[in-house]
């Protein structure tokens, strides 16, 4: 007998995946939580039916929404994460020695015990000195800070569910005030590919260019999810993505990746065509 998991892209698209077995099926206060084995992508995580990581493709993602803020930066000692509970941006945050502090605000407890015990590939670092956990709503923790921290990455779920408060023009306006005068503000964008998700991304683009006086995306290519084509938003106070990369100090830090690199930093914010008439409208 072949088991499949399959998750739903639009009402006319599904993306199947054989697995081995069934790892963890359970139920916390907020979402589903599942993980499988399988041949092509390793272990995956799901939350409520929808793909949050595998172990073949995870380091794409997770590099992408740290490095590219790191390179552009040059003096990022204080961290907010809010989400990411499995822990890969904290993984590769950790990385860098120059970050004093990370405080990581995450809704949903389960999930971050969950990937403890059977992501270890991305949840090895939440235990480093310098994290700071916090298990509440990422909405209602920023809203008390001001001119606090030099970055916050949004590694958020899709916008409904646990996540919906995360896209807010509220959310992002306080994400501003949390920031010192040069921080920067990286989040899950979507995709711009299949048109719900372009809907989503343009909402969140336009409530972020409100808020902040740089906004752009950047894009990657994510094999496992929908489309393969996803995008992150930048936005800062004061650096530009492209401008103000550090090409030489992040290069000199010999920090080994699978995916990113200063030149395909540049080129990640040349997007289609089609991406800048959805963001224009």
């Amino acid at each position: 007998m072949e088991l499949w998991f399959t998750e739903e892209h639009t009402e006319n698209v599904r993306f199947s995946i054989k697995i081995d077995r069934q790892v963890v099926n359970t139920k916390s206060r907020y979402q589903q939580i599942d993980i499988f084995d399988s041949k092509e992508f390793g272990r995956v995580f799901a939350l409520d039916g929808y793909i949050m990581l595998t172990e073949k493709d995870e380091f794409i993602y997770h590099e992408m929404i740290t490095h590219v803020p790191m390179a552009v930066h040059p003096g990022v000692k204080k961290v907010l994460v809010i989400g990411a509970g499995d822990g890969g941006t904290i993984r590769e945050l950790t990385r860098y020695d120059s970050i004093e502090h990370i405080d990581m605000v995450e809704i949903d407890e389960k999930v971050v015990e969950v990937c403890k015990e059977y992501l270890p590939f991305t949840a090895c670092k939440l235990d480093d000195p310098r994290v700071h956990i916090y298990y509440q709503d990422g909405l209602r923790y920023v809203r008390t800070k001001s001119d606090e921290y030099d970055l916050i990455i949004v590694d958020s779920t899709d916008p409904f569910g646990p996540g919906e408060g995360l896209f807010t023009k509220e959310f992002y306006g306080n994400c501003y005030k949390a920031l010192h005068e040069d921080g920067i503000l990286i989040n899950q964008h979507e995709s711009p590919f299949y048109k719900n998700d372009a809907k989503a991304a343009k909402n969140a683009h336009d409530k972020i260019a409100a808020a902040f006086p740089i906004s752009l995306v950047y894009q990657f290519h994510m094999p496992t999810y929908p489309s393969g084509h996803w995008l992150f938003g930048f936005a800062s106070k004061k650096y530009h993505p492209v401008a103000d990369i550090r090409y030489d100090d992040w290069n000199a830090l010999g920090i080994k990746t699978g995916y990113y690199n200063t030149a395909l930093h540049a080129g990640s914010f040349a997007v289609p065509n089609y991406v800048l008439e959805i963001l224009k409208g």
